[in-house]
Formats: C-alpha cells, sequence, structure tokens
C-alpha cells in the first residue's frame, strides 16, 4: 500500500465528515468544537482536510455524534446519506485509514547516505501575552481565513488595523500560537518598523532576505536585484504551508513583494493603516481591532491584578478603564505601576483623571511600550496639514464634530477638511462613529491637546477656540429663528469671517441640527464658560432653551442654566443675569421645586426691574403665572398674567401680548368665567394670526376650544382642537399635541361620541408613553372608562 493511498483514504474521511455536517444541517464550528475539547479552526481543517495527520478516534467519535445530535434535533435524520453507525461504519473507516498511514510510514525508503539537507521549519512567532483578554468577535474572524486558507486556491491574507495601543499585535501574534499546528512548514514573523520610534520602515528586500535565511536558502544563491529576490521568495513558498506574520506595516506597498503567490499559506498583517489598498486589490480579509469593551477591559485589570484587588475597589477600575480609553496598552501599563508599587488603584485613577498629566504616568521609559512615543509614530507621518488638524481638535468642545465645524476650527474651506479627516482616520488618530461624525477617544484627545499646546501659538489657540465658539453659537442662533421665529432675540456680535457657519434653511433642517449636535452644544456652553468667553457661555444657553424646552431637557436646561448665571455675573450684565435666572425657573416649575423657580423668578424680577427693562418684568410676570397655575392657584396666576400683558403693552411686545390674553382666558376657565376667557382667547388669536405666530396659534385655539367645552358648546370646542392638532403635528409639539388630543376625546365623550374619544385618547397615550409623562395615567383612566361599558354589555347573557 502506497504513501499515497493513506493520504487519499485520509481524505476521503475528511470528505464523508464534511458531507455528514452538511446533511445534518450545518451544526456550528464552534459547538462542535467544544464536543471534542478542540479549537474552532482546529475542528474546521478537519473539515477542510487539511491535516497532516489523523486526528484521535474520540475527535471523529465526537464529530459524528454531535451532527447525528444536531440532525435529531432539527428533524432531518432522514435526509443523511452517510451512515452514522459508530461500529458499524466509522470504526472501521477509521481503523483501515489509521492502517494504511502506519503502514505507508513504515515502507518509507531510508534516506541516502549523502541526503540534501532538510528544509528549515521556521518558528519565529514572538511569545504571546499571558495576560491575553476579550476580542472574542475578532478571534472568531481569524478562525474563519483559517478555514478559508485550508480550500483556497491562492494565499489567505487578513489586514489587522487599529489605534495605536489597541493591541493588534497581541491579537495576531496569540491567534497565530493558537494555529500554528496546522501549519507545519512553520511561521514567519517580521516587524516591519512602518510606525516606529526612530529606525526608519524597513524595506521588503531586507525582510525577504530574513525570510530567505529563515527557510534555509544559502546566502550565495540570494539575489541582490529586487524583482529577482521576490520570485526566489515566492519559488521558496511554492507548495508549503506557512504562517507568515507581518507586523506593524507602513502602507501596501511595502508589504506587497512579501505575499506569497501560490495558496497554502496564510499571511496576517498589522497596520495602522486600513491597508484599503489591499483589502480591494488582493482580496485582503480586513479585521478591525477596536477599543475593548468594558468587560474584557476589567477582565483584562483581572488578569494582571487578580479578581479580589479589582473587586476590592470596583468605583476606581471603572475609572481607570474609562480614563484609559479602554485600549489595552495603556490598560496594561497602569496594572503594571499598580502590581510593582502596590499603590490603590484609587490613587492610579486620580492621576489619570488629568488627560496631560497621564501621559506621566503612561511612561514606561521604553520608547515601544511609552504611549506618548506610540502615539507619535502615527502622528509623524502625517502630511502638515492634517497634523495642524489633529491638533486643533484636541480643543473642540465636544465628544465629536461635523466636517463644518473642523472647517470652522481650522479656518479651512469646507473642500479641503473631508481629506484631511480621511487621513487621520487611515492612521487611526481619529474614528467616524456616525456617518459625517469624527471623535478623538480621551487619550488621543490628550495628545493633541499637548501638541496644540506645544506647537501652536497662544493666539493661534485663542483664535481657534472663537471660531469654533462662534460657529456654534451662530448656527444654533439661525436654527433657533427657524424654529421659534418670535422668541426675544439677543443681540450677537458678527462672527468671525473665518468661521464656517452651516445653512440650515428650513426647520426641518433646523430641527435635526439641534437634535444631532446637542451634545456638542452643551459641552460649548461648559467650555465657554470655562474658557473665559461668558458671553457666548450666556448667549449660547439662551438659544438652547427653546430647543431644551421643546424636548423637556430639564437636566440639561438646569446645567446651561447654572453655566449662563455664573458667566452673567462675571460680565456684570443684569439682563443677562436675569434671563439666566428664568432659564433655571422653569425646570424647576416642571419638576416641582417651586420654592427654588419662585426664588429665581423673583431675583429676575428684581434685576428687570432695577433695569427698567419692561419685556424682562413681562416675562418674568408671565413665568410667575405658569408656575401659580402648577401650583393650582389660578387666581394668583391670572394676577400675574395681567400684569405681565400691562407691561407688554407698555413694551409695545406683541408677542408677548397675545401669549398673555392666551394665558388669561385660560386661567379664567379654571376660575369659571367661561364667556370672558372666549373672549381673550378670541382676542389673542386674531393678534396671532397678523403675527403669523403657528405655534401661539395652535396652543391659543387648544385654549378656545377648552373653554367652548366648559360653556357646553362641544361642536366648536372639537373644530378647535382639531384645528389645534394639526398645527401642532405639523410643529412637531409632541406633548402639547398630546394635551390638545385629551381635550379633544373629552369633548367626544360628552357628545356621545365614545368611538371618537377613544381614538383621540389612544393617540394621546402613545405620545406620552412615549416621553414618559406622568399625564399617561390620566389618559389611561379615561380609556378605561370608556372601554367599561363595552366590555360589560358584551358579556351580557
Amino acid at each position: 500500500m502506497a504513501a499515497d493511498d493513506g493520504r487519499l483514504l485520509l481524505r476521503q474521511l475528511c470528505d464523508d465528515l464534511r458531507l455528514l455536517r452538511l446533511q445534518a444541517g450545518g451544526p456550528s464550528l464552534r459547538g462542535l468544537a467544544v464536543r471534542v475539547r478542540l479549537g474552532k479552526s482546529q475542528v474546521g481543517a478537519i473539515f477542510s482536510g487539511r491535516i497532516g495527520r489523523l486526528p484521535d478516534w474520540e475527535v471523529v467519535r465526537g464529530v459524528v455524534d454531535g451532527c447525528r445530535q444536531y440532525a435529531q434535533d432539527h428533524g432531518r435524520l432522514d435526509r443523511l446519506s452517510v451512515a452514522t453507525g459508530i461500529e458499524e461504519f466509522w470504526r472501521p473507516r477509521y481503523a483501515l485509514v489509521d492502517y494504511a498511514l502506519q503502514h505507508a510510514a513504515r515502507q518509507r525508503p531510508p534516506a541516502p547516505s549523502r541526503q540534501a539537507p532538510l528544509a528549515a521549519v521556521p518558528r519565529q512567532l514572538p511569545a504571546a501575552t499571558r495576560h491575553f483578554a476579550g476580542r472574542a468577535g475578532s478571534l472568531a474572524a481569524l478562525d474563519t481565513l483559517l478555514e478559508d486558507a485550508a480550500t483556497a486556491n491562492t494565499a489567505v491574507i487578513s489586514a489587522i488595523e487599529g489605534t495605536a495601543g489597541a493591541g493588534k499585535t497581541a491579537l495576531a501574534v496569540y491567534w497565530a500560537h493558537q494555529v500554528a499546528d496546522h501549519f507545519p512548514d512553520g511561521q514567519l514573523y517580521v516587524n516591519l518598523r512602518g510606525f516606529g520610534p526612530s529606525e526608519p520602515a524597513m524595506e521588503p528586500g531586507e525582510a525577504i532576505r530574513r525570510f530567505l535565511d529563515a527557510l534555509g536558502v544559502p546566502v550565495r544563491r540570494i539575489p541582490a536585484e529586487p524583482d529577482a529576490l521576490a520570485a526566489l521568495y515566492r519559488t521558496e513558498l511554492a507548495g508549503r504551508r506557512l504562517l507568515i506574520l507581518l507586523d506593524n506595516a507602513r502602507d501596501g506597498a511595502q508589504v506587497r513583494p512579501l505575499l506569497p503567490g501560490a495558496a497554502g499559506c496564510l499571511v496576517l498583517i498589522t497596520s495602522r493603516d486600513p491597508l484599503t489598498g489591499l483589502v480591494a486589490a488582493e482580496g485582503a480579509q480586513p479585521v478591525t481591532v477596536d477599543l475593548l469593551n468594558h468587560d474584557e477591559a476589567r477582565q483584562l485589570l483581572v488578569r494582571r491584578l487578580g479578581s479580589a484587588r479589582i473587586a476590592a475597589e470596583p468605583h476606581a477600575v471603572d475609572e481607570i478603564i474609562t480614563r484609559c480609553a479602554r485600549l489595552p496598552l495603556p490598560l496594561a501599563i497602569v496594572a503594571a505601576h499598580a502590581a510593582t508599587r502596590r499603590v490603590p488603584l484609587r490613587e492610579l485613577a486620580d492621576q489619570l483623571r488629568d488627560g496631560r498629566h497621564a501621559f506621566g504616568l503612561l511612561n514606561t521609559g521604553d520608547p515601544s511600550t511609552d504611549l506618548h512615543a506610540v502615539f507619535a509614530w502615527s502622528y509623524r507621518a502625517l502630511t502638515p496639514a492634517a497634523a495642524r488638524v489633529f491638533r486643533l481638535l484636541g480643543r473642540h468642545p465636544g465628544p465629536d464634530a461635523t466636517a463644518p465645524a473642523v472647517a470652522s476650527l481650522a479656518a479651512l474651506p469646507l473642500p479641503e477638511v473631508p481629506p484631511l479627516l480621511a487621513e487621520l482616520i487611515r492612521a487611526n488618530l481619529l474614528t467616524e462613529p456616525a456617518a459625517g461624525r469624527y471623535a478623538l477617544h480621551d487619550l488621543l484627545r490628550a495628545y493633541a491637546i499637548d501638541l496644540s499646546d506645544t506647537l501652536e501659538t497662544l493666539s493661534d489657540r485663542e483664535a481657534a477656540t472663537a471660531r469654533i465658539l462662534d460657529h456654534y453659537l451662530h448656527t444654533a442662533g439661525a436654527a433657533d429663528r427657524l424654529l421659534h421665529p418670535h422668541r426675544d432675540a439677543v443681540t450677537l456680535e458678527p462672527p468671525r469671517l473665518d468661521a464656517a457657519l452651516e445653512s440650515l434653511g428650513v426647520p426641518d433642517a433646523a430641527l435635526a441640527w439641534l437634535a444631532a449636535e446637542l451634545p456638542v452644544l452643551l459641552a460649548a456652553v461648559d467650555h465657554a464658560a470655562g474658557s473665559g468667553y461668558d458671553r457666548h457661555a450666556w448667549q449660547l444657553a439662551w438659544i438652547l432653551t427653546g430647543y431644551l424646552e421643546h424636548s423637556r431637557r430639564w437636566p440639561d436646561q438646569l446645567a446651561v442654566g447654572a453655566a449662563a448665571r455664573l458667566a452673567a455675573e462675571r460680565l456684570a450684565d443684569p439682563r443677562a443675569s436675569a434671563i439666566a435666572h428664568r432659564i433655571l425657573a422653569r425646570p424647576y416649575i416642571e419638576t416641582g421645586r417651586h420654592a427654588d423657580a419662585r426664588a429665581h423668578l423673583e431675583r429676575a424680577l428684581d434685576l428687570d426691574t432695577g433695569g427698567g427693562d419692561l419685556a424682562g418684568q413681562a416675562h418674568d410676570h408671565h413665568h410667575l403665572a405658569y408656575l401659580g397655575e402648577r401650583q393650582g392657584r389660578y387666581a394668583v396666576a391670572l394676577d400675574h398674567t395681567r400684569q405681565a400683558l400691562a407691561l407688554y403693552r407698555r413694551a409695545n411686545h406683541r408677542y408677548g401680548q397675545a401669549s398673555a390674553l392666551n394665558a388669561i382666558g385660560w386661567f379664567q376657565v379654571h376660575l369659571g368665567d367661561h364667556a370672558q376667557a372666549v373672549a381673550a382667547c378670541q382676542e389673542a388669536l386674531t393678534l396671532l394670526r397678523k403675527l403669523d405666530d403657528r405655534r401661539g396659534e395652535a396652543a391659543t385655539l387648544d385654549s378656545l376650544g377648552y373653554a367652548y367645552h366648559h360653556l357646553g358648546d362641544y361642536t366648536r370646542a372639537v373644530t378647535n382642537f382639531c384645528q389645534a392638532v394639526v398645527r401642532l403635528r405639523a410643529l412637531g409639539e409632541r406633548y402639547p399635541e398630546a394635551a390638545t388630543l385629551t381635550h379633544l376625546g373629552d369633548s367626544y365623550q360628552l357628545t356621545g361620541r365614545p368611538g371618537a374619544a377613544r381614538t383621540a385618547w389612544r393617540r394621546a397615550l402613545a405620545i406620552l408613553t412615549d416621553l414618559n409623562h406622568p399625564d399617561a395615567e390620566g389618559v389611561r383612566a379615561r380609556l378605561a372608562g370608556v372601554d367599561r361599558p363595552r366590555r360589560s354589555a358584551s358579556s351580557a347573557p
């Protein structure tokens, strides 16, 4: 029996196993691997037939049992054409293959006395880290490559990319060790120094010569000419099964000469560059090494420091994970400090809190692991324009930025910005977490700030801050004017000429922009207040109030109100201070902190009275009226509203007059003066229509419907409520729409139309439930009441 017979029988055994798995419905490799206690990639190699020796009998038996069980569980036993009998079929087949392979080994002729030297089998992989943690998704992606390598007719290539410190090399080396036995001809490794502390990137020819030497090629056979060198390299790889790890590659051009020309090899490439060209032209499979998730980062610390120490300081551990941006390298450095210095983890977390000082803690003295140096390798490869954008991004106030914002920050024409952002993304110095939004993690932000402080002049840094604050202040102001054209405007200083403001055009675009930019805008208020731009701080806070009240974001409004108050006090601007107190009062009213709300409104009234601001005083009384309403004190509310109306008339504030008249009508309904309420609301409606204030008109139609409802004129009530709902829905005013739908249902119910009432209340409940608003309970009670008679009638005999 020839050696080829044994190999053929082994291949047929693998083919039968693969067919059995296919007919069983495809049980997962991972599930079968658990059953037979092998790695997923090792089981995959059995099915592909790319194995150098016969697996243990228990492995084959476990695979057959697993496939049979899977087929039974999924009703596919009748589809199996491959026998599943262990003793009747598989054990004899296994014994035959085993005999054939052993017989072939015994019949192999002895080596001649002057045998040519055997080809070298290189084992060049660096040692794997003892503390590798997480990366299940990346490891699974690499496992699929191993399966591809067993069947592909060309070399299989994987491009592993990620930011500095993300653990690309650790992942590649760890996985390579796990699958090394699938490559009997050895493993080659080289650090291409694409991003390194001092030495230049390695030339491809140097790497090839190192590989040829490792493969046992005599020096005299190695040519100097690059094409001949690459050809010899490919010739030596032909027919071999090698794993080749090309670490720290600069770009595709550096690694192309190092790629095998035929099947049998698997190439792993790690790089900070995504190697898009290799993916497109050579079919490299991209594997992105992202930040660790929180659990993976915690597990890394547990493996290095022990579970007891991690459990003892959970809050410090969470802060360390956050401050290290969930990157393996800084986490490992901090763990090393904790292990060698035996300092409390809380002390290390405190040192990390200031991002710029964190680099002192993360300085290992070793250029290959010092985080500042590791980031610098990527930074030095940037073009000057991209490097400047990176430095200035550290001065951006928010969690992410759009291209127009970056254009303002860097004083660049907008068309020049996307290519620079793309360059930063390729260098893994910037991410795009959502389409069109660009972000730095905390440590890269700290590195960018450090570079900016060193390389940008003070005047350039201040100009960048002023431009980006102008960008957000003026774009937000334009959005607010589109959404609330009748709000009192604040006088903004003209924006700097090199700030690239965004054009919004229509209210829907304005609303979408505010929603997308809100985290940045909130951060901009704090940044302005903390950077000496107090006018920007209070003005942006006031502008945001319209959107925050619309979306009922009371904690955010309290935050910007507090920043606005401090900024106004530093400016000694009584009008700005009064506005800040009103900003703070509204969320206090809405959250039931009525004493705090009254204190802020009375302080605002004192400031406006002292400054002779008639419109400001009217606004203060209007807010005090709303506070009275929320407390159920309608007479007090009506008195404040009448004072507001008088002041609005003296100030010739027509929008304020209309709003006050509507409020007077609303309070009069609650006090039982329904006819006077109708008159006040009709006067308000006439004025609002002249002003083309659709939001105010919708609110007044609701008040007018409410007055008619209490007069018993339900037909007119329904008419006004329906008109209000149409306008509120068009404006996107969800809570007012829900309130009006509730009123509409009440009127329908009293006209003997329970079906229409039920429809209105259900629409109201859907909105209130989505808003998590407490008014939802009242609507549920209404629906329960209207449904009860129908249910009892349907159950009657």
